[in-house]
């Protein structure tokens, strides 16, 4: 029997015997004993290969009708039914859970516009001079194109098949290889738009804006750890991954750039400005060169507008307030004295009963609103009323406002910048820049269309998921990959995942009210609080849980099972279910990761050469757990990692 099996059947039977040690005998289990017992079976059952949805629906009703019988046994059975109904509407009339098939469409559609091919091959030009570029290049892309995409499998598998065969052909370790692609290809469940993040957002009860916004700097910094890693193996062990030879490196120049790289210059804009005078461009087209003149300014064109957008944006005027009768001071004194006077008679005299005395007293002596009044009646005395133009307020409220410092040395930055950029500018990065243009991005501008309008609250998920899917669409057509066939295809396989994901929440709501009805909550709760824990005891032991969890079970049950039982304890201990959201994120990456139930070896084992174990594919993947623990205790001890964009942009 393989060690894969055994271990299976080693967490089952351990599972098993805990409940069987922990819980009392049959005949003295209360119903929130019965509740935990539920619990382990349904472990047990999913480990065993039932199906997650209705593993959790079927134990569901079986507990609530136990439930509901130890009350009233002869309203059990309707009762049950009645639970059912009302779960499976409350699932049905969620809006949040909308935006999931247009999420996994849109990911079909990229997926099939064939883009990955190109993204990857200009990613690996791009990042030639880098230690270790194939596997660089491989995080990269499959960052970029599990974020477009949000299917792990999918993107695993492609790369699989493209970038796997490219490193061992170029003399990279398998285990390296193996732990790139898979590390890489499961960032897409946490870099937004992320399915994962949805769904916790439904089942804790957090906004998904908010969690979008939170998760977008922790996955940036995974991926960025991941290359690190990479990076320094590579600086470290250079037999693990071979630098990228020096022919390997050359792009093939078309034939107007070969000319003019020859004959004036290779470098970008001296050679095409050079291209354009004299007797030199008599063998050159003239649109040609303007069209490659203008592909090489766009960076310049790029940074110009957007400086320009920051500029306006922090020298735009002052809010200008409401001005309408505003007078100069000393002027309108009549007009305030009758209203101050009106209403000191009106609102500050004494009742009838205090007598006259206290009147006389009341009105002798003025408040001290009066007394400033009065000193205003001097000053007009000595100046002339004069009221202030209206035409000049607006024009002097119309003033644009100095722009920082700060923004001029970050303008003196960027045209260094640029001017290096250019000054090394070849014809050979040209190629590899025109590249980029073709494939990573259009698939960059759509992602960050999603995504800002979701962030910068323009359109809630769904209308931003609808957005993707119509950038999806555009994408395939524009890269003649729109047909029936994909079109067929792209519908049937979104119907069938958000059918698994729609039956897993009903599944999933069902089993937690009978949880709650066997009061297996309550005692979760009273065992947590007796054991006097601090926050952040708490949070240790949540997550190492988490992360023992993901061994022997994937995201989705973790999160729909376990989360509603972690959820009502943050409030006791202070934890914003934002900031454990965040945490728990990046701690389901494991979920991947970890044997013995690590789709993602299973995925890319089944796109391996026959020499590719999956031994070899575990091993690889230890390292990047090990990254994802680490990052996990940065985000933990700095917040403002995933805090800090969410409250400056939802104050």
């Amino acid at each position: 029997m393989k060690k894969e099996i055994w271990f299976g059947l080693s967490i089952m039977a351990m599972v098993v015997l805990a409940a069987f040690v922990l819980l009392p005998p049959f005949a003295e289990m209360s119903n929130g004993h019965l509740g935990l017992l539920m619990l382990a079976l349904v472990v047990v059952a999913i480990m065993l290969g039932f199906p997650t949805a209705f593993t959790l629906m079927g134990m569901g009703m079986i507990f609530a009708w136990i439930a509901y019988r130890s009350q009233n046994p002869s309203l059990a059975v309707a009762q049950t039914l009645d639970l059912m109904v009302q779960r499976t509407y409350s699932v049905m009339s969620n809006d949040v859970l909308i935006s999931i098939p247009l999420f996994v469409f849109m990911g079909y559609l990229i997926e099939r516009a064939n883009l990955i091919e190109k993204l990857f091959k200009s990613m690996h030009l791009a990042t030639a001079r880098v230690p270790g570029s194939l596997a660089v290049a491989t995080i990269i892309t499959c960052a970029i194109f599990a974020t477009a995409t949000g299917i792990v499998g999918a993107v695993v598998t492609l790369m699989g098949l493209l970038a796997l065969p490219a490193m061992l052909r170029a003399g990279y370790s398998v285990q390296l290889s193996a732990g790139a692609i898979t590390a890489g290809g499961c960032l897409g469940i946490l870099i937004p738009p992320s399915v994962m993040l949805i769904v916790y957002g439904a089942t804790a009860g957090v906004s998904v804006v908010k969690l979008y916004a939170g998760a977008f700097f922790p996955g940036i910094m995974l991926a960025t750890l991941y290359i690190v890693y990479v990076v320094l193996v590579a600086k470290w062990k250079p037999h693990l991954a071979p630098p990228m030879s020096a022919e390997d490196r050359k792009v093939p120049l078309p034939e107007l750039t070969r000319h003019i790289s020859n004959s004036i210059s290779d470098k970008v804009l001296p050679g095409l400005l050079g291209a354009l005078k004299g007797k030199r461009n008599a063998a050159t087209p003239v649109a040609e060169i303007l069209k490659q003149l203008g592909i090489a300014c766009l960076p310049l064109i790029t940074v110009v507008l957007l400086s320009g957008l920051v500029y306006f944006k922090l020298t735009e005027p002052a809010p200008v307030e409401a001005l309408d009768g505003v007078v100069a001071m000393g002027g309108g004194f009549e007009e305030i004295t009758t209203k101050i006077e009106s209403y000191n008679v009106s609102g500050l005299q004494e009742p009838e009963a205090m007598g006259d005395a206290k009147k006389a007293t009341a009105l002798s002596e003025p408040p001290q609103a009066l007394g400033v009044v009065a000193e205003s009646s001097t000053v007009a005395a000595a100046e002339p009323i004069t009221p202030v133009s209206s035409t000049a307020v607006e024009i002097s409220a119309q003033e644009r406002q100095q722009a920082p410092s700060g923004f001029w040395i970050a303008m003196a930055v960027v045209a260094v910048s640029l001017f290096l950029f250019y000054a090394y500018f070849s014809f050979a990065r040209l190629e590899i820049f025109k590249m980029l243009l073709g494939s990573f991005f259009p698939l960059a501008i759509m992602i960050l269309a999603v995504l800002g309008t979701i962030v910068f609250g323009l359109a809630t998920p769904t209308e931003a998921a609808a957005i993707g899917s119509l950038g999806g669409l555009l994408l395939a057509a524009a890269y003649r990959r729109l047909n029936f066939q994909v079109m067929k295809e792209s519908v049937f396989l979104t119907a069938k995942t958000s059918a698994m994901v729609c039956w897993l929440f009903v599944g999933s709501s069902i089993f937690s009210a009978a949880f709650a009805l066997l009061g297996g909550q309550e005692i979760i709760n009273t065992w947590v609080l007796s054991m006097d824990m601090t926050p952040v005891q708490f949070m240790i032991l949540a997550q190492v849980v988490i992360f023992l969890l993901g061994w022997p079970l994937e995201w989705t049950e973790i999160i729909v099972i376990f989360m509603p039982i972690f959820i009502p304890l943050l409030p006791h201990f202070g934890i914003d279910p934002l900031f454990f959201g965040l945490l728990v994120a990046l701690n389901l990456q494991t979920a991947f990761l970890s044997p013995p139930v690590a789709m993602a070896a299973f995925y890319l084992k089944g796109v391996s050469p026959p020499h590719v174990t999956l031994n070899q594919i575990f091993a690889g993947m230890l390292p990047f757990m090990a990254i994802q623990v680490f990052a996990i205790i940065l985000l933990y001890t700095f917040p403002a990692i995933g805090l800090w964009l969410p409250e400056v942009l939802y104050k």
